[in-house]
Order: C-alpha cells, then sequence, then structure tokens
C-alpha cells in the first residue's frame, strides 16, 4: 500500500465541529524523494523507494553517494519501499504530506518504547500474590507457580513471565487523519502512534 516516512513530533488535542476534543498526534511527514523506482521486468516486483531525512554527505560512503546521484537528491538518511504507487512518479521526485486527505484512515507503523527487564506486574499486569499482601513480606509482586513438577516437569512454552519489554514494531490500525498542514509538512492522526519523540514512523494509506 503506498505511504510516506515521517518522524513523530509529540501530541496535542484539537476540537471538532461538535466541540469535542480530540487527542491527536503530530508527525512530520516528508518530503519524499523517490531515491529508486522498482519495476516487475528488472526486480520482479513494483515499488517505490522513498528517502527522508537529510544525510550529511561526510557520512555517505561512494555507493550511497552513487544511489542518491541518480535520483539527483542529496544522501536520506531513512529509506523505505512502499507498493501500490502507481506509474505516476518518477526518479527523482518529491512526495509531499498532500498525499493524505482529511477525514481518511490509515496505519501508523513504528518502533515502541523500550521499558528494558520488567517483571510480572509491569509487563503483564499481574496483581501479585493473592492481589494483595496477606503476609507475604517478600514476594509480593511474584508471578506465582509456573508449572508442574513431576510431571509434566517442564515451563510451557508462552508463559507469560519477566522479560524485556518494548522495543518492538507495532503497527497502529485505521488512524483517522484530522488535520493536514502542508505548509509545515504536518499530519495530525487521532491517537496515539508507537514511539517516543523524534522517532520514524511509516504512514500507510
Amino acid at each position: 500500500m503506498p505511504g510516506l516516512i515521517g518522524k513523530k513530533v509529540g501530541m496535542t488535542s484539537v476540537f471538532n465541529a461538535e466541540g469535542r476534543a480530540l487527542p491527536c498526534t503530530v508527525i512530520e511527514v516528508g518530503p519524499c524523494v523517490v531515491t529508486q523506482v522498482k519495476t516487475i521486468e528488472k526486480d520482479g516486483y513494483a515499488a517505490l523507494q522513498l528517502g527522508f531525512n537529510d544525510k550529511n554527505e561526510k557520512h555517505t560512503n561512494k555507493a550511497e553517494k552513487g544511489h542518491f546521484d541518480a535520483a539527483k537528491t542529496t544522501p536520506k538518511r531513512n529509506l523505505v519501499e512502499f507498493k501500490g504507487f502507481g506509474d505516476e512518479y518518477q526518479l527523482g521526485q518529491s512526495i509531499s504530506v498532500e498525499l493524505f486527505a482529511e477525514g481518511e484512515f490509515v496505519n501508523v507503523v513504528g518502533t515502541s518504547k523500550g521499558k528494558g527487564f520488567l517483571g510480572v506486574v509491569g509487563r503483564h499486569g499481574f496483581g501479585g500474590v493473592g492481589q494483595t499482601t496477606h503476609g507475604q513480606h517478600n514476594r509480593l509482586r511474584a508471578p506465582g507457580s509456573l508449572g508442574g513438577s513431576s510431571y509434566p516437569s517442564k515451563v510451557f512454552k508462552g508463559m507469560r513471565m519477566a522479560g524485556r519489554t518494548g522495543g518492538e514494531r507495532v503497527t497502529m490500525q485505521n488512524l483517522q487523519v484530522i488535520k493536514v498542514i502542508a505548509e509545515h509538512n504536518l499530519l495530525l492522526v487521532k491517537g496515539s502512534v508507537p514511539g517516543c519523540k523524534g522517532s520514524i514512523v511509516l504512514i500507510e494509506k
């Protein structure tokens, strides 16, 4: 599906026509430059490679520099392929946030915030031993029983236990576009999107 690359700016709220306050995420979208056009004849599938976020030439190797010179654009830090654009875009062409329209629904893909190693209370919302203390002075947030001892003598796969949390690829589906501010390359979508401020996200139609 067609889409663009953006950067999460932060959150705000706007009022709709009925006077309700809508929580929105502000995303700086594009402009994205077409750095490569892939075709069925040459590559086996049709897609556009888009570049976003300017990169210092000092940190660009010769192979990357040749790739961007072919598109007649400055080096880009983030490159992502999108399908479903069709034949209307050419190499070196810029695609702006005007690709999206107010009122339509989009999917936003990003990397969630990393939370490190968490126990079962923080990771899965467990209530602790018996939901209350009841004299358990040293194991209030313990996970409880994990499995049988003599049979089956193992812990089943998928058991909810402590472990590393966050830092995963997350897709938020069907977020409504509240406002498109083309002059500032900003997109306001209803609800929250994964990641912290400044993180890279993909917006797909």
